[in-house]
């Protein structure tokens, strides 16, 4: 392998895009907590920090996987020899070093939920992949808490609190329905989701039952006057979106879970407008 493969090796076990998502979804956070202007070194810090610790995280999960993926994904970096696994863990390593470096800038809050994820991130492969409904539990989790994150990084958790149920719920319920869809392969695999454990359409009625709590919350920050008419305004579609996809999982799960992202995304814009009109009504 040339060194341009082993580079390009690398940058893959990344997921360059799940990079790039999950920062934008940290400074998502800081935003809606209103510290971007106030806390601009902390909200660099807290984004550079979560890229590095999804690449890290992404990494160290090949790493481990790496004998399943010469089966099912001999085109990733390792199996194909793009990578070796010593170099893969040690890439891993170097980048949940630069991720712990720059969360040390930041408040105790966000320092605490920073050793929370790193530790979720190593343990998700080995310990909570296989068991029923865990392992989506901590990818739900991981993905909410980048708001959580964000906002922590400023000192100001506010509206970001309910982002984090949001979304965290929402990813919960994509992830089961995802889980129902895939649940032919997963049986082939060995594996134990939700779906399997306990059947398909109960499973699909937990994430549904799941949402909807989800769902009754999200007008919070409207009620506690944190956000105005127009967070509401967005984020009622959202919710309405998100509803409908839960129910068409139970019929055509890859649509609901396809639907139910979109809805999510719409969630967040919603956050980012509330937030936007208060900054421009106090300017």
């Amino acid at each position: 392998m040339t060194a341009g493969e082993t580079l390009r090796g690398l940058l893959e076990l990344t997921r360059p895009v799940n990079v790039i998502a999950a920062s934008a979804l940290t400074f998502i956070g800081a935003f809606v907590a209103g510290g971007v202007t106030n806390h601009p070194v902390e909200v660099v810090a807290a984004v550079v920090a979560t890229g590095l610790a999804v690449g890290a995280g992404n990494a160290i999960n090949d790493y481990f996987d790496r004998e399943i993926d010469r089966i099912n994904q001999p085109q990733r970096a390792i199996p194909r020899g793009a990578v070796s696994p010593r170099g893969a863990l040690l890439f891993s390593a170097a980048l949940f070093a630069g991720a712990i470096g720059f969360a040390l800038a930041l408040p105790r809050l966000a320092l605490a939920i920073a050793g929370i994820n790193l530790l979720a991130l190593v343990a998700y492969t080995e310990l909570f992949k296989g068991l029923p409904g865990l392992g989506n539990a901590l990818v739900a989790y991981l993905v909410g808490s980048s708001f959580l994150f964000g906002a922590a990084a400023v000192g100001e958790i506010g509206p970001a609190a309910v982002l984090f149920l949001l979304a965290g719920v929402a990813t919960l319920t994509r992830e089961i329905i995802k889980d129902v869809e895939d649940l032919e392969g997963d049986r082939e695999e060995g594996l134990r989701t939700l779906p399997i454990a306990i059947g398909e359409r109960p499973a699909l009625w937990v994430a549904s039952a799941l949402l909807v709590a989800a769902v009754l919350a999200s007008p919070l920050p409207y009620v506690l006057e944190e956000f105005g008419a127009i967070y509401l305004a967005a984020v009622l579609p959202a919710n309405a979106i998100m509803l409908y996809a839960a129910y068409e999982s139970f019929s055509d799960p890859t649509a609901g879970q396809s639907r139910l992202k979109y809805g999510m995304f719409l969630a967040a814009v919603a956050f980012v407008l509330g937030r936007a009109v208060e900054v421009v009504g106090a300017a």
